[in-house]
């Protein structure tokens, strides 16, 4: 019997998930969605040709059920799924904030439950995805998830205490980085630059530089000395940002994002 899989709340992330799963996991048929705005459920069935149902029949259906809605809409949407779900069954949430108890005691059943934050470059393939696992997820369909899961990116299996953590750091890391691409360019721009270019530049650089450390496996402090020559550029550079004490502002975001987040669980 084919497997069939349900992703309540297409949004973003939903459909980042739904994109995901169709490019090497699961065939259209395979597939059902649900969301609470009507027309965006239409377009998203439409698109990627997968079959539209309610929450309650994405619920009876699925045998593994993804929720990517928005954390002030979980508790009424697990109030209206959990008469409907089975101890065979898997939810997967990826809803920020809400925790694997709080999900557990909202069911009837012991259905497994895992939980996952990712993170919005999940879009472009290339996530972080922190999983943690309820008492009742059994290790294959950890295994299994995890697997899918990587078709949008890494995925970091943790003890679900460093969720908020993981919020602060790789949930809210992107806006930084955002925001620290578009410094860059501003930089170049007031360099005589034009903007177009500076930007190209920027975004380039950091991809650069990403992969550079993932890939040569060698510790960021030792690939920025190497760039870093006596009395040269970059030292003048970096003399300026540790002036302006970049990297303690950098950490405090961190953690006041991981503190936002630990306020904010559900």
């Amino acid at each position: 019997m084919t497997e069939r899989i349900g992703i309540i709340g297409v949004g973003a992330m939903g459909s980042a998930l739904l994109k995901g799963l169709l490019g090497g996991v699961a065939g259209p048929e395979m597939l059902l969605i649900a969301d609470a705005n009507p027309p965006v459920l239409k377009e998203a069935a439409e698109e990627y040709g997968v079959e539209a149902r309610d929450v309650k029949g994405v619920a009876q259906e699925a045998d593994v059920v993804f929720i990517a809605v928005k954390p002030q809409d979980s508790k009424a949407l697990l109030t209206d799924i959990a008469p409907f779900l089975r101890k065979d069954q898997v939810l997967v949430s990826l809803v920020a904030g809400l925790k694997i108890a709080a999900i557990e005691h909202s069911l009837a059943s012991k259905t497994g439950v895992i939980r996952v934050m990712p993170n919005t470059p999940c879009l472009a393939g290339e996530g972080a995805l922190a999983v943690s696992a309820g008492r009742y997820a059994g290790e294959k369909d950890i295994e299994k998830i995890s697997g899918w899961l990587r078709q949008l990116g890494e995925v970091y299996h943790i003890p679900e205490k460093y969720m908020n953590a993981v919020t602060g750091l790789s949930g809210s890391g992107p806006a930084y980085v955002c925001l620290f691409i578009e410094a860059l360019a501003d930089g170049g721009v007031f360099a005589g630059l034009p903007r177009e270019l500076a930007y190209r530049l920027a975004v380039q650089t950091v991809l650069g530089a990403a992969k550079m450390v993932r890939e040569t496996g060698e510790h960021p402090a030792m690939l920025r000395e190497k760039v870093t020559s006596p009395a040269g550029t970059t030292a003048a550079g970096l003399y300026e940002l540790e002036k302006g004490a970049f990297r303690s502002l950098l950490q405090r975001a961190v953690l006041k994002a991981a503190e936002k987040s630990r306020e904010m669980g559900i």
